[in-house]
C-alpha cells in the first residue's frame, strides 16, 4: 500500500459537492423541492449521469492508486459469471473485492459436513487474476446460517464446537488468500447492548473473543475485523464497539480492524462525527475500513437526490482518507442492476454509483475525483 499523502488534508478545504447539498441531505425526511424544481429535475435527469465507461485509465482503481487506500466492491457471483460488461468493470474498477454471499455459512456448508467452496474459490481466483485482494465475509453472524444448525437442538458445548470447526475450516481453506476477514458481524443493537443471537444465548459474550482467536490460529497473517452498520459516526453502537475493541485488545485478543458498513439513506441525513469516530479507533492501533457502502434514496431518482447521494459517498470516503489507519473503501455493489436495496426497502433504490445501464452517476465522479485529489 502506498503511504497516505499529507496532501489529503486538502479534502477538507476543497469539498466536491456544493454546500447546498449538505442542507438537502440533512433536511427532514418529508422535505421536498417545489413543483418548479421537480419539473426542471425531471426534464434534465439524463444530464445527471455520465458515460458508461471512460477513457483507458479513467477508473476508480486508477484514481485510488496513490491515495493509500484500496477501492472495492461486493461481488454477486451470478452476475460475474453471466454479465460480461459487469465482469469487465469488476476487474477494471476495483483493487479489492468482497463476496456478497458465497462465503457465508449457509453457502459454504449447506449440509452438515458437506462443503461447497467452488463459488468462493472462483471469486478468489478472479481476484488473483486481476491483481485484487479479497475481504472474507463473514465468519460469525446471526443471519444466513444453515437450517441444519439453527433448527436442531444442539447443546451449548456442541454449538461451540461447531462454531470453532466452521471458522477453522473456512479460514484454513482460504489461508494466504484472504486479506481481511469480517470475523464478528453485527453483534450489537442500536443502543449498544449485545444482540440476542444463537451465539450469545448459548455461549455468552465470550464467543466474540473465541472467534477471533480461532480465526487467527487458522491464518495468522489475515487481518481480523469487527463489522457492523449504523456504527460510522459517534453513537451508542460505535461507543460499544470502541469499548469492546479496547477490552479485547487489552486481553491480547487478535482484533485488528474496525469495519463500518456505510449503508446510508439520503432521507435520513449523514451520520455525525464520522472522522472523529474513525480516529479514535486509530488511537487503539486498529485498522479501519468502510466495508459495504451504498446510499439509497426514495424513488424515482432525480438530479437533486443524486447530488445528495454523491455527498453521502464522499463524506465516508473523506473520513477514510483523512484517518491514519483506514485502508479500504468498499461499495456494496457498484450498479443498480444487481443492488439488494429495492428488494429490502420498499420504494427505495438507486443506491450505487452506476445505474442499471452501467452509466456513471454523480456519485461515481465524486468518488473518483476525491480519490484523485488524495493521490496528488
Amino acid at each position: 500500500m502506498t503511504p497516505r499523502r499529507t496532501a489529503s488534508a486538502a479534502l477538507v478545504a476543497a469539498p466536491l459537492v456544493a454546500a447546498t447539498m449538505s442542507l438537502l441531505i440533512s433536511a427532514p425526511a418529508n422535505a421536498r423541492p417545489d413543483a418548479h424544481t421537480e419539473a426542471r429535475a425531471a426534464g434534465s435527469a439524463a444530464a445527471a449521469t455520465g458515460s458508461a465507461t471512460g477513457p483507458a485509465g479513467d477508473t476508480l482503481r486508477a484514481a485510488a492508486k496513490g491515495s493509500g487506500i484500496r477501492i472495492g466492491t461486493a461481488v454477486d457471483m451470478a452476475a460475474l459469471a453471466d454479465d460480461a460488461p459487469h465482469r469487465q468493470l469488476v476487474g477494471a474498477e476495483f483493487s479489492t473485492v468482497s463476496p456478497e454471499n458465497v462465503m457465508k455459512w449457509e453457502a459454504v456448508e449447506p449440509t452438515q459436513g458437506t462443503y461447497n467452496w467452488a463459488p468462493a474459490d472462483q471469486l478468489v481466483d478472479f481476484a488473483r487474476a486481476h491483481g485484487q485482494t479479497v475481504r472474507g465475509h463473514t465468519l460469525v453472524w446471526h443471519s444466513q446460517n444453515p437450517a441444519w444448525l439453527t433448527e436442531a437442538a444442539f447443546t451449548p458445548a456442541q454449538l461451540r464446537a461447531l462454531l470453532r470447526k466452521h471458522i477453522t475450516d473456512e479460514v484454513r481453506h482460504f489461508k494466504g488468500r484472504i486479506w481481511h476477514w469480517d470475523v464478528a458481524n453485527e453483534v450489537f443493537n442500536e443502543d449498544g447492548t449485545l444482540r440476542d443471537t444463537i451465539w450469545l444465548r448459548n455461549l455468552g459474550p465470550g464467543y466474540i473473543a473465541d472467534a477471533f482467536r480461532w480465526a487467527h490460529q487458522a491464518d495468522p497473517k489475515a487481518k481480523l475485523y469487527l463489522n457492523d452498520y449504523n456504527n460510522e459516526g459517534l453513537n451508542a453502537k460505535s461507543d460499544a464497539y470502541y469499548a469492546l475493541a479496547k477490552k479485547l485488545r487489552s486481553e491480547g485478543v487478535p482484533v485488528q480492524g474496525y469495519g463500518m458498513q456505510g449503508h446510508l439513506g439520503i432521507q435520513y441525513g449523514l451520520p455525525s462525527g464520522v472522522l472523529e469516530n474513525v480516529r479514535r479507533f486509530d488511537k487503539l492501533g486498529l485498522e479501519s475500513a468502510f466495508t459495504e457502502v451504498d446510499v439509497r434514496m426514495p424513488l424515482p431518482a432525480d438530479p437533486i437526490k443524486l447530488a445528495a447521494q454523491a455527498q453521502g459517498f464522499t463524506t465516508l470516503l473523506q473520513a477514510c482518507l483523512l484517518a491514519k489507519r483506514c485502508v479500504s473503501y468498499t461499495v456494496w455493489g457498484f450498479t443498480d442492476r444487481y443492488s439488494w436495496v429495492p428488494g429490502v426497502f420498499d420504494g427505495q433504490g438507486a443506491a450505487t454509483p452506476l445505474d442499471e445501464n452501467l452509466t456513471r452517476k454523480p456519485a461515481y465522479t465524486a468518488i473518483r475525483d476525491t480519490l484523485a485529489l488524495a493521490s496528488e
